[in-house]
Parts: structure tokens; C-alpha cells; sequence
């Protein structure tokens, strides 16, 4: 055997080192030896990981700060984590979006599903959004501009480090410019005959979510000739789709007053303006209103942000998802369509199926589910990571 160069990092028992072997990409910290060595481990820096039995199984990056301990990026426990092994990752999952999508807009890495632990890239043209949201991305982060470079045909590229998670990895947050130009000016990006207005420096997120693409897809078929209620609108997410796929009126409701301006350039920029409305206010408050004014949709649609981000959240989240529903419900004609959207990964798609309609028959409604959603392709799902098959969509016939 080589040499080994990265330090060591020991699993406490044989139960984590057969879940490595059957490819969950964590380890966490309540599974390693953490003694006196392991502890002067800088965040962020490759390891060998080894059984209890001190044998070689795999290449992972640690943090010590973070509950996620070990971050494995490859079962090759002698595997050196150079350009050209990111590249290579890079290109893996370049060519298969290159494959799906006729244009340059999409999710171009998916962190641990395309096989970069806690990396985000997502592609705008010749620009590119990058959240290194782990510790090892972060110290690393100028090898995977660089082997991002090597492969993709890109001059500008952001880090945004917006992320929750990064402050679960106990790293600073900041959004800066590290190559290349950027317009004042937001970049129009086409999806589903609709535009959307991208603002990529100060948006939230990396400026547009690209997982609701089918989705978007599936609610443009829902709303020809209708009138639509988008709620927590964002940029204009179904409502533009809506408008794109033959709707006679769109309503767009969001917290945010720059993500509604974003919305309404969108719509002009399509020739919508006079079909597409907007109203800010805080989502719950806006649905009451309309209620109290007898207001009716042929489409309503919800996609609000995930209301149970973590399972301490879960039954409060479940809640608020029942709430909506609720408070939806009766926005819908008779005929009508309701959909409704989760982005948090600890409710599963049962329980958020029952909360949504738990909130619908509350109000005597009878309802058929139509179909179920998920995000797009360029969002792939780790088989051992049910976190990366966060998104889930119903769109409900009441």
C-alpha cells in the first residue's frame, strides 16, 4: 500500500463503515474516534477514513464543527482530490445536462447526487452561481473554479454562500463577484415559454429555481384559459408558466416587493403585462383577504419556502402546510385546480400529502389528487440520501 498523506480518521463501529460501503455519502460525529489527534483536524480537509479494525475504505473531507463529521467523495482510500478529479465530476454531470437541456440555464451540479458533497453550481449562460456549503468546498473552492473552467464554457462565476447549510458548517456568509463581469441588469432566462428575470448577484438563492421546471410545466397545462392565484410567487414561478401555457389572468403573491418587480419585467418582457397582477403581504394574510372578498381562482397554486427545515421542525412545518391548504381551498372554483408545493426535505411525500388534505377537507371540499411532482432531472436524487429528493408538488381537482 502507498503512503498515506491526508490524515487518519477511525470509525467507532462496523454499522457506519457497511453504510460507506453501500454508498450513504455521511458520516456523523457521534460515529468517529474523536480524540486528541482528530481533533486538531482542520475543517474542511481531505482524509482516509478507516474502520474500527484501522482498515483503509474510503477518501471523505471532515469537519469537526459539523454533525455531518465525514463527507465521502470517493471509496478509493488512497484517492487524491486534485483538479482533475473534480473536473472529472464536473464533466459527468456537464455532459448529461448538455443532453436534457437544449439551453445553458440549469442546475449544473447537485452536490452529493453528482458526486461533489455540499457543492452547488447552477448555470446561467456563460455564468455560473456556485454555493460551496460544506467546509471541504470552501477550502477548496478555487480548485473547483478552476476545474469548473477546464469544462464548461463559462467567463463570470459567483460564490454565494447565502446557504443555510453552510452555517451548520459553522462558515462565514457572503456573496462576491470572484470572476469575470456582472450586469446590473437582471439576466432573462426562458423556461416553459415563460421568462423569468434572474437577479444573480442579490436574488435569493442563486437567483432562480430551476427545480420547479416540470412542475411549472404541469401547471401551465392546468391553467389554459383560467384565472390564476400564484402564492408565494417568487419571481413569477407558475404565474408566468401560467400565462406562457394560455391563462387568461395570473395574481402573483409574495412577501418580497424586488421579487414582485422581478415578476412583473418578466411579464412584460413576454407581453403579459395587462394579464399579470401582483400584491404583497404576507402569504396567510393575503389568502384571508381574498377570502373575505369572495375572490375565486380556476388555478391556485402554492410554493411556499420549506416550512419544516429540519425534523425538530417537522410537526410545526406539517401544520403550517395543513394551514395553507386550508386557507386555499376555498380561493378554488368548483372544477378547479389546487396545487401545492413542499421544499422541506423532512417532510416526506406521505406526511405532506396527508397535512395538504387534512387542510382540504376541513372545509368539506371532495378532492381527487391529479398528479404528483417532483424536481427536474438537473436535480438528480442520491439512492442513500432521501435529503436530495427534497421537492414534492400535488396538484389536487376539487
Amino acid at each position: 500500500m502507498s503512503k498515506i498523506l491526508n490524515p487518519i480518521v477511525r470509525l467507532k463501529a462496523k454499522t457506519a463503515q457497511l453504510q460507506i460501503m453501500r454508498g450513504y455519502p455521511w458520516v456523523y460525529s457521534n460515529n468517529i474516534v474523536l480524540d486528541r489527534r482528530t481533533k486538531t483536524i482542520k475543517a474542511g480537509q481531505i482524509v482516509q477514513v478507516q474502520s474500527a479494525d484501522r482498515m483503509p475504505i474510503a477518501t471523505a473531507a471532515f469537519n469537526v464543527n459539523s454533525k455531518i463529521a465525514l463527507r465521502i467523495l470517493d471509496l478509493n482510500p488512497s484517492q487524491n482530490i486534485d483538479l482533475p478529479w473534480v473536473a472529472s465530476k464536473i464533466k459527468t454531470a456537464f455532459d448529461l445536462r448538455s443532453q436534457m437541456f437544449d439551453e445553458p440555464f440549469y442546475r449544473l451540479i447537485h452536490a452529493e447526487a453528482d458526486g461533489l458533497p455540499g457543492v452547488i453550481i447552477d448555470r446561467f449562460k456563460d455564468t455560473c452561481v456556485i454555493q460551496p456549503n460544506s467546509a471541504w468546498a470552501d477550502q477548496h473552492f478555487d480548485m473547483i473554479c478552476d476545474a469548473l473552467t477546464t469544462v464548461v464554457p463559462i467567463n463570470t462565476f459567483i460564490k454565494n454562500t447565502s446557504g443555510r447549510a453552510r452555517k451548520l458548517e459553522g462558515l462565514e456568509v457572503e456573496t462576491v463577484l470572484m470572476k469575470g463581469t456582472l450586469s446590473n441588469s437582471p439576466i432573462p432566462v426562458t423556461m416553459n415559454g415563460a421568462i423569468y428575470m434572474a437577479d444573480l448577484a442579490h436574488g435569493q438563492k442563486t437567483g432562480l429555481f430551476f427545480d420547479q421546471r416540470p412542475n411549472h410545466a404541469f401547471g401551465a397545462r392546468l391553467a389554459k384559459g383560467a384565472g390564476v392565484l400564484d402564492v408565494f410567487s417568487h419571481v413569477g414561478g407558475f404565474g408566468l408558466a401560467a400565462l406562457a401555457g394560455g391563462a387568461n389572468s395570473a395574481l402573483a403573491i409574495d412577501g418580497s416587493e424586488a421579487a414582485l418587480e422581478l415578476a412583473r419585467q418578466g411579464a412584460k418582457a413576454m407581453g403579459f403585462e395587462n394579464q399579470f397582477s401582483t400584491r404583497r403581504g404576507d402569504a396567510f394574510d393575503v389568502l384571508a383577504a381574498l377570502t373575505e372578498e369572495g375572490a375565486e381562482f380556476d388555478f391556485v397554486i402554492c410554493d411556499p419556502p420549506a416550512f419544516a427545515s429540519s425534523k425538530k421542525a417537522l410537526d410545526a412545518g406539517l401544520r403550517a402546510y395543513e394551514k395553507l391548504a386550508r386557507m386555499a381551498t376555498p380561493l378554488v372554483k368548483n372544477g378547479g385546480f389546487l396545487g401545492l408545493c413542499s421544499c422541506s426535505h423532512a417532510a416526506d411525500l406521505e406526511k405532506f400529502r396527508a397535512a395538504c388534505v387534512r387542510g382540504i377537507s376541513r372545509i368539506g371540499r371532495s378532492a381527487a389528487l391529479i398528479h404528483t411532482g417532483f424536481a427536474g432531472p438537473d436535480h438528480p436524487i442520491h439512492p442513500q440520501l432521501s435529503e436530495s429528493g427534497y421537492l414534492k408538488a400535488l396538484f389536487f381537482r376539487l
